[in-house]
């Protein structure tokens, strides 16, 4: 079946709306050679096949919801949205209006044919609640929507030559319940699925069926008494079949609706229920399934009508139901029902001969073959009995997509199908499939063809889902780093917007000495904390660069950096992580101050948009390799957090001020040199120790700087958190307020202190007052003297770097405030400053060194 081939071809094109037109409207007729088709618009339009144009367009006051047509009659029925029911003649169009050139109607501008606007009085039944009807020859059946309940009403047709309005009301009977859609009060809304009616009638029935598809067909009296029961064939009675939008497939007997009318009952028994799909039936048809016996086959008129074997009806969803008469175990003929389940949803469907259904889905046209399926169940029964339905049906692709309406033409080929579909974009095409050498109806799949089909089908199966595996991979993957941007966006966006304000995330960092092994190491602990709404999660790191400055006071120097990277893994809202990290000293023994510490946090976009792009794994055969050019090109977003500087003073340690039972031992100071080492074992005892850092303690003196700073300017920095506090002691408190000993020195209200450097030299802080008489004319200036004592130059240097520091940041904050300096001889701090600036470089010489130093400037 996958095999055939349709060979399509286009007949002409219809306008239609944006978005394509809608199922269950549209409809498509075929008589002889004209084809009658109604888009669901207001025109209904007249096609010649052998000529290949229209030749007509009847237009309608409003949308047409269906067609039938009344072959021997020639007359053709449309219902009308909320008009009603109109006949006309397509043969004589002088019932309607006179032709309409171009009313404005931009449906009606664009035709090739003629449009005939259809006179009022060709509406033979006026109702605006008419959903559905088909015609008898004699009778009219129509199928109102009331307020709670599906109305169905009979009706008398005129004899020919008489006015095609109908005659009077006949029968009437009511069908089940069902919830009305929502709409205005007291006026029922349309439908958004259509009833289904069609006339079934009895292989010896009289009565003609209309050739345009759904409207009537004729069942064999087998099915036709196993269905609608002994008293629909002992009348000879045309049935009425009506699939309802709620899923209901029930039946009326027209002849005993029409007694019913003269001798009054139970109207409920007139409605019989064969079957609910439990969905919208769209399609009632009828086929024939059982190959005709040879000797009958070649008594077949032309022109005698083939009596259906089957009835099938079609829900929305893919629901399919088949009713056929077949041998029961017993030998007795009984009503086999089966439910088939097609891929959905559908549009439409039509018979064909051969036992096939043709029902179209959005995506494809498909074909199921209902013929013969098995065997007589009774081995009495002879082989031409009738079989039963087949277990399973397999839907075979047309490659025909989006056809709204389907008719069979009545132009058989030899062998195979003419197929009349209108597509959703307004196109008419006629499909000729040819079935005869892909499908013959005799034709019986074996077990080993059934068996390797299976495979191929398991198969495909198995791609498909390995397939959807992998894809469901990568949207994953996809959705995640979408997601990631998201947050990396907010994120970015808070910590810009933030200003001078407190940012939603910081980082911290403090200092701290601890011992390892067998030497003292200045460790910094950065503590990253989130304290916004955004989760930080893959793609975020923390970067954390120490800067050192080896030989911090040479200019002539070079500085290194170590950059530390540590990856941020789910840190939530309100919570932290803490990082320690070792700053010094190195392994020369040696702690090259000032040493800055820079937080960034780091987004990778390319960890997180390049993962999810480039196909992750390379054994991968459902994802192409994402385009180089696609990848970003950046490697990420850099996002400054802090920086902090760690300088001489917060190194200081001060054993001394340990108390005896808790003192520490003292600091280890740099790895000792083994030559040091050797002349230090091989002195005499009582002899002077004969290491440079001895010989320079013995014959140098100490050297001394000090800074001088106004005593007003220190009151107004630190009256708010030294209030009560001598000046020489808040002061020293301000300086060391970085350093662990501050503690022990704001309990002590010390005004002076000695520590140690890094590097094991002692370092002596004093703090006193001093008044200055030659800077300013006025008289005497009270002043603050810090002065800084050192062995080491180097170190003496690293602390009067730290103060002065502290000084300029104090001196920007108390400018900012708008505090103004005093009346000051500037001419003579100027010749100060020049007196500074033309001492010479001094070079001392020492057995085993060399000390090049600059004289610090003063800053005043």
């Amino acid at each position: 079946m996958a095999g055939a081939a349709p060979r399509v071809r286009y007949m002409a094109g219809f306008r239609c709306p944006l978005g394509g037109l809608a199922a269950s409207k549209p409809r498509v007729l075929c008589h002889e050679a004209e084809v009658f088709l109604s888009t669901g618009r207001e025109l209904v339009y007249v096609y010649d096949q052998e000529g290949g144009l229209l030749t007509a367009a009847f237009r309608f006051p409003d949308q047409v919801r269906h067609l039938e047509l009344l072959a021997p009659r020639r007359l053709l029925y449309a219902l009308c949205a909320r008009r009603g029911l109109y006949c006309l003649s397509p043969d004589r169009p002088g019932r309607s209006r006179s032709t309409s050139q171009d009313d404005g109607d931009s449906e009606d501008s664009d035709q090739p044919c003629p449009v005939i606007p259809v006179d009022p009085d060709a509406c033979v039944l006026p109702d605006a609640a008419l959903c559905a009807f088909t015609v008898l020859d004699s009778v009219l059946v129509t199928l109102v929507q009331g307020p709670a309940r599906w109305k169905m009403q009979l009706f008398e047709r005129p004899s020919p030559g008489e006015d095609a309005r109908p005659g009077g009301q006949i029968g009437e009977v009511e069908l089940s319940t069902y919830t009305p859609p929502a709409g205005v009060p007291g006026k029922p809304a349309a439908p958004h699925f259509l009833p289904v009616l069609c006339c079934v009638s009895p292989s010896g029935s009289r009565v003609p069926h209309d050739l345009g598809g759904s409207g009537g067909f004729s069942l064999e009296d087998a099915l036709f008494g196993l269905l609608f029961g002994a008293d629909a064939t002992l009348l000879q009675s045309p049935v009425v079949l009506c699939g309802l939008p709620d899923g209901q497939l029930c039946c009326v007997i027209l002849k005993a609706l029409v007694t019913s009318s003269s001798a009054p009952g139970d109207p409920n028994g007139l409605v019989k229920i064969l079957h609910h799909l439990e969905e919208p039936v769209i399609f009632i048809g009828a086929l024939k399934t059982e190959p005709p016996a040879a000797e009958a086959a070649e008594n077949l008129l032309p022109d005698e009508d083939v009596h259906s074997d089957c009835l099938v009806a079609l829900g929305h969803q893919g629901r399919m139901l088949a009713i056929k008469a077949s041998w029961d175990e017993s030998g007795k003929l009984v009503p086999e029902l089966r439910e088939y389940h097609l891929p959905g949803p559908v549009l439409c469907a039509a018979c064909g001969g051969g036992g096939l259904v043709y029902y179209s889905t959005p995506s494809d046209l498909f074909v199921v073959d209902l013929s013969r399926g098995s065997t007589p169940l009774s081995a009495e029964q002879p082989d031409e009995g009738p079989g039963g339905l087949p277990p399973m049906l397999c839907p075979a692709s047309l490659n025909i997509c989006s056809a709204v309406s389907l008719s069979v033409s009545p132009r058989m080929q030899e062998g195979g199908t003419e197929l009349l579909a209108l597509s959703a974009k307004g196109r008419l095409l006629t499909c000729t499939l040819d079935l005869e050498s892909e499908m013959p109806g005799s034709a019986r799949m074996t077990a080993e063809s059934a068996g390797r089909k299976i495979k191929e089908l398991l198969s495909g199966i198995g791609n498909i889902s390995e397939r959807v595996s992998f894809l469901k991979k990568a949207v994953d993957q996809r959705n995640k780093a979408l997601t990631s941007l998201n947050e990396a966006m907010n994120v970015s966006c808070a910590l810009l917007s933030s200003g001078a304000g407190p940012r939603p995330i910081s980082c911290t960092t403090s200092t701290t000495w601890s011992r390892l092994q067998t030497q003292d190491v200045l460790m910094a602990t950065c503590v990253l904390e989130n304290r916004s709404d955004f989760s930080l999660d893959q793609g975020w790191t923390l970067c954390i660069q120490v800067l050192t400055s080896s030989r911090a006071l040479d200019l002539d120097s070079a500085c290194s950096a170590i950059t530390y990277t540590i990856p941020v893994d789910r840190l939530g809202p309100g919570t932290r992580r803490e990082v320690t990290l070792p700053l010094g000293p190195g392994e020369d023994g040696g702690l090259d101050l000032p040493v800055t510490v820079s937080c960034t946090l780091f987004y990778s976009l390319r960890e997180v948009v390049g993962g999810a792009l480039a196909p992750s794994d390379s054994e991968d055969p459902f994802l192409d390799e994402c385009p180089s050019d696609v990848l970003p090109e950046q490697e990420g977003v850099c996002l400054p957090l802090s920086r902090y500087t760690v300088d001489m003073l917060q190194c200081l340690r001060f054993p001394g001020l340990a108390p005896p039972h808790t003192r520490a031992p003292s600091p280890l100071g740099p790895p000792s040199d083994p030559v040091a080492t050797f002349l230090e074992s091989c002195r005499e005892p009582g002899g002077q120790p004969a290491g440079p850092t001895s010989l320079r303690a013995e014959y140098l003196p100490p050297s001394v700087a000090s800074i001088k700073v106004s005593a007003e300017l220190l009151r107004a920095a630190l009256e708010d958190g030294h209030s009560g506090v001598p000046l020489c002691c808040a002061t020293l408190q301000w300086l060391l307020a970085e350093n662990a000993a501050v503690d022990v020195v704001r309990a002590r209200a010390l005004s002076s202190v000695q520590g140690v450097a890094p590097d094991g030299a002692d370092v002596h802080l004093i703090v006193r007052e001093v008044a200055m008489t030659d800077i300013c004319p006025a008289g005497p200036i009270q002043a603050v003297e810090i002065q800084m004592e050192s062995s080491s130059l180097a170190d003496m240097c690293r602390a009067h770097h730290a103060i002065i520091g502290r000084m300029q940041t104090m001196v920007t904050e108390q400018a900012a405030q708008g505090s103004s300096a005093p009346d000051l001889r500037v001419q003579y701090l100027r010749q100060i400053h020049a007196n500074h600036e033309v001492l010479p470089r001094t070079t001392c010489h020492f057995p085993s060194m060399v000390l090049k130093w600059r004289v610090p400037q003063r800053h005043q």
